[in-house]
């Protein structure tokens, strides 16, 4: 899916996959620090974003959100290494409410940029994807976000949207040409939800933060 981005303007951002979740999974048997949890799961973000620049030649390593646009300008795509200019970071709390997904909104705001999450399900849903009375939501108000438990996105994602003022679409990221329609949309500052219906056989959800 990374190589379809060529030529899209994107700055990639990675989870931290299964490396943070072996951390979240110590942490609830052996309670570390706070301080320590946030900025192991941020490490394991790194992590993963050095594993996939290994295996791809069209992309970059970022130190710095300011780097993007060059890596961009020499038809590369740039993946973001966010251990280091979020050591000093306030804006971030120390929590497991925060993954990549918030880390995404807070790069996005300081780029002035659209922010899309891919994720391994189709959006958000009303409970677990796989549960029965689960129920598939394509718009969202991020008010109505935070009495959410915690779902394809974390937890802090809908206050840091609404603090920023921003929306954010979830898509499945298995289906790079899902990805790509939206960012055709966003490219082309369309927020209508009517027409992504009319356009775009496939689910997604749209989290309003304006």
């Amino acid at each position: 899916m990374i190589k379809a981005l060529k030529g899209t303007n994107c700055l990639v951002i990675t989870g931290g996959g299964e490396f943070a979740n072996l951390i979240r999974d110590q942490d609830s048997e052996i309670k570390f620090s706070n301080k320590i949890n946030h900025e192991i799961a941020i490490e394991s973000m790194d992590i993963m974003a050095k594993l996939l620049n290994d295996k791809l030649k069209c992309t970059e390593l970022i130190y710095s959100p300011e780097d993007a646009q060059k890596i961009v300008n020499i038809g590369k795509i740039p993946i973001l290494l966010c251990s280091n200019f979020l050591k000093e970071n306030n804006e971030i709390p120390y929590s497991w409410n925060v993954t990549s997904d918030s880390i995404s909104a807070y790069v996005s705001h300081l780029l002035k940029a659209k922010l899309l999450i891919a994720t391994n399900v189709d959006g958000i849903y009303t409970q677990e994807p796989t549960s029965i009375e689960s129920k598939f939501i394509d718009e969202i108000d991020a008010k109505k976000l935070l009495t959410f438990n915690e779902t394809s996105v974390d937890l802090m994602l809908g206050e840091l949207l609404l603090k920023f003022g921003t929306n954010c679409f979830v898509v499945n990221g298995n289906f790079s040409e899902r990805v790509l329609s939206l960012i055709e949309v966003e490219n082309n500052n369309k927020i209508d939800i009517n027409n992504y219906k009319n356009n775009y056989n496939f689910k997604y959800t749209l989290i309003r933060g304006e």
